[in-house]
């Protein structure tokens, strides 16, 4: 019997971004939490400025990728100080995002590959205003 580990009980076939969420609220259970909310986003500022290092600096791809995988690692952990579910948060975004470009594909006056983008940018801002 292997010994039981504090993320152990988190599943490896968890999508990342729930993973994730799961991994730090066991971390809180035995006191690895960041004091308040102000420290956590401030860890996100900081993790912000790591990426855009990142890509200015060097380009290299490996490390970009990481430094962008710490963005939303922190993003995750700010949402869970402001009792924001991440998985839920992003799913709602998805539908409205598919809403309103179901609005443009239904009002184009055209084929979408022949509008500009601020044709299509006109009509995300009706959908916009209709919800």
């Amino acid at each position: 019997n292997p010994k039981k580990t504090l993320l152990s009980g988190v599943p490896n076939s968890l999508p990342a971004l729930v993973k994730a969420y799961r991994m730090q609220q066991k971390a809180k259970q035995v006191g690895f939490e960041w004091e308040n909310v102000e420290d956590v986003k401030k860890k996100l500022d900081e993790e912000l400025q790591e990426l855009k290092e990142a890509i200015g600096k060097e380009g290299n791809q490996h490390n970009i990728e990481e430094e962008f995988g710490d963005v939303l690692f922190s993003l995750i952990n700010y949402g869970r100080f402001l009792h924001i579910d991440p998985e839920s948060a992003l799913e709602r975004v998805n539908k409205k995002f598919k809403k309103r470009i179901g609005y443009i594909e239904k009002n184009a006056s055209k084929p979408l590959i022949d509008m500009t983008l601020g044709e299509m940018d006109t009509l995300w801002d009706e959908a916009k205003e209709l919800e």
